[in-house]
């Protein structure tokens, strides 16, 4: 088992910037890749950004060249966030993968405003 705890949303001026951390505890071990995903108000859940095992990571379109991420450690992962728009205002997932399970912490709420 993995639990995840997210930390770091909150509200936001347009332009401005936020670092989420999530830390997980239980089997870390086991944990392979840990990311971000993001379910903004009457949308589909979707992928922000992830990073393996080994530092390698995905992010997505949306929010490449603004959002960096990366692992901390072993149990922490970190999402940078730069030049965050409302398009940007979501809950903001956790999510961590292990060989046969995948995990979600319960989420933190972003919110970008003008």
């Amino acid at each position: 088992q993995v639990q995840l705890v997210e930390s770091g949303g909150g509200l936001v001026l347009a332009g401005g910037s936020l670092t989420l951390s999530c830390a997980a505890s239980g089997s870390i071990h086991s944990i392979n890749n840990m990311g971000w995903y993001r379910q903004a108000l009457g949308k589909d859940r979707e992928l922000v950004a992830n990073v393996d095992r080994y530092g390698k990571t995905v992010i997505a379109d949306a929010v490449k060249g603004r959002f960096t991420i990366f692992r901390q450690s072993r149990s922490t992962v970190k999402l940078q966030m730069h030049s965050l728009n409302v398009e940007d205002t979501a809950v903001y997932f956790c999510n961590a993968l292990t060989v046969d399970r995948t995990y979600w912490g319960h989420g933190t709420q972003i919110t970008v405003s003008l």
